[in-house]
């Protein structure tokens, strides 16, 4: 499965309505990771591999998107992303949780573990 780019309008579907609510309320209906990123960024081509690797380990068990913070300064600002690659980790239960900078594949799954309580093994 590919992972699916979002926009402002898609965003508001399927992660958050900052328009309708003030308070963090995730409109998914499983955990999701948010990949805020650049074609620019070096880091951020070191990342889109491995995120396109877990999309595929874990598909049906989290939802993995991707926003280019060049298109949509909106949503970059909104979180205040300051660098690139931050990525944002969305439990179905609770607050999200940001981590910055490239990750290798070992440390994703220890957050899909730990923050999204999701294991494949």
């Amino acid at each position: 499965m590919a992972l699916e780019h979002l926009t402002l309008e898609t965003f508001k579907q399927k992660v958050f309505d900052f328009e309708k609510n003030t308070e963090w309320k995730f409109e998914g209906t499983r955990p999701a990771v948010v990949d805020f990123y650049a074609d620019w960024c070096g880091p951020c081509k070191m990342v889109a591999p491995v995120l396109e690797d877990l999309a595929v380990d874990y598909e049906g068990k989290i939802d993995i998107f991707k926003v280019d913070t060049e298109a949509e300064r909106e949503l970059a600002s909104m979180f205040a992303i300051q660098s690139i690659p931050s990525i944002l980790f969305i439990p179905m239960e609770g607050q999200p949780s940001m981590a910055k900078g490239a990750m290798p594949k070992e440390s994703f799954k220890q957050a899909f573990s730990e923050v999204l309580k999701v294991d494949i093994e």
